[in-house]
């Protein structure tokens, strides 16, 4: 099962992020957990510098902006390679 995490505290960009992702999700009909992690010391550990981010399996796919659904499905087909 992948783990995709929306790093960021909340502002309509996080939550675009977060539909996003869950919709790929859905579509690819997927088990996936998607969580949101709002805690500052939290989202620093990822040693990102701006919101929102976007984490698979550990691993920062895109921060400062909200990527396309065609690229989440990319990094979620990817990530599934993987596992």
């Amino acid at each position: 099962m992948l783990i995709i995490k929306i790093l960021g505290s909340g502002c309509a960009n996080c939550k675009r992020l977060e539909q996003i992702a869950r919709k790929v999700v859905d579509e690819m009909s997927i088990e996936a957990e998607v969580t949101k992690v709002t805690e500052y010391p939290d989202i620093m550990a990822y040693g990102i510098t701006s919101t929102p981010g976007l984490v698979i399996n550990e691993k920062v796919m895109s921060f400062g902006r909200i990527p396309t659904p065609a690229e989440v499905t990319t990094w979620v087909a990817d990530a599934l390679q993987t596992v």
